[in-house]
């Protein structure tokens, strides 16, 4: 009994970091769940005389769970919905962000963890990813990383760094692209609020769409002075807009730019899909803000 209750104060203890390792090798939330719960059967089975150092054998745990998960999914070549969180220290293990991000810090997530890790994690074999996110994320030594994919420390060393390498070629090409469509929306966003439909229709592809309006003057009419309370946001590490009424997404925008121009608004407003989703508020010089009237707008 009093090994049980050992157990479970540890489990305890370092479940949020748990959860942190298996969110980032799984990109999935179900998925995460499950190698965390899988991980507490095994745990709950297993001697503990020889344990000295439980964080690290709980992460060691978990990141076998993960392994092996990842290389089921490759054997049947299915991949998840979502992506990575954005705050390397912690789980979010709850989606929904409680207030504006320091901008440092936003800076470091778009060119550290958005676009180039959701595009470069999908591409690196499941050996590679949990190396490189053990190591680099999460500052697992080698020699542990090592006994977890049953390679010498020297190997796991040199699969974390293959895998840095190709995520950060990703970050650079990204980048300037990732910036200008962030400038895009605020922009978007700014001329929305304040009604300027000029503005709007500068920023607009002629053939722009968005749900059943169509074409640039369509889009404009529609947005002309609402969008009081969205803001700039990274979602799931994308420049978006989001609408949040007490803290809460209720909406998200998706917007599809080619040459500058948008072409086309997707509005997301599901729970279940919402729930998923990580959403990180961006800072910007013209911040939104609910409209003094209380009208909650686009």
């Amino acid at each position: 009994m009093a090994e049980q209750e050992w157990l479970s104060e540890r489990f305890a203890e370092h479940q949020d970091r748990l959860h942190a390792v298996a969110y980032r090798m799984l990109r999935s939330r179900s998925d995460a769940e499950d190698a965390v719960q899988e991980a507490w059967l095994r745990v709950s089975r297993a001697e503990t005389g020889q344990v000295e150092n439980p964080a690290g054998w709980l992460t060691t745990i978990v990141a076998r769970v993960c392994l092996n998960m990842l290389e089921a999914r490759r054997s049947r070549r299915e991949e998840p919905a979502g992506a990575l969180p954005p705050d390397p220290a912690g789980p979010h293990r709850n989606a929904h962000p409680t207030g504006p991000s320091d901008p440092e810090n936003e800076a470091l997530l778009a060119d550290t963890v958005g676009v180039a890790l959701m595009v470069v994690l999908d591409t690196l074999s499941p050996a590679e990813r949990l190396a490189f996110v053990l190591h680099d994320v999460f500052d697992v030594p080698f020699g542990e990383i090592a006994a977890v994919i049953d390679r010498t420390p020297v190997a796991a060393r040199q699969l974390a760094s293959r895998a840095r390498r190709r995520v950060q070629g990703a970050a650079a090409a990204s980048d300037a692209a990732r910036s200008r469509k962030r400038d895009i929306i605020a922009a978007f966003l700014a001329a929305s609020r304040s009604g300027d439909f000029e503005a709007l229709l500068a920023l607009l592809d002629p053939d722009a769409v968005t749900g059943e309006a169509r074409g640039a003057h369509a889009v404009a009419a529609f947005f002309t002075g609402r969008a009081q309370a969205a803001r700039p946001a990274l979602v799931n590490g994308v420049p978006a807009a989001v609408y949040a009424h007490r803290g809460l997404p209720k909406a998200v925008f998706t917007f599809t730019i080619n040459n500058d121009k948008i072409t086309s608004i997707a509005v997301d407003a599901d729970p279940g899909r919402l729930h998923e989703l990580d959403i990180v508020f961006l800072s910007t010089g013209d911040k939104a803000r609910p409209h003094p009237s209380g009208k909650d707008g686009a």
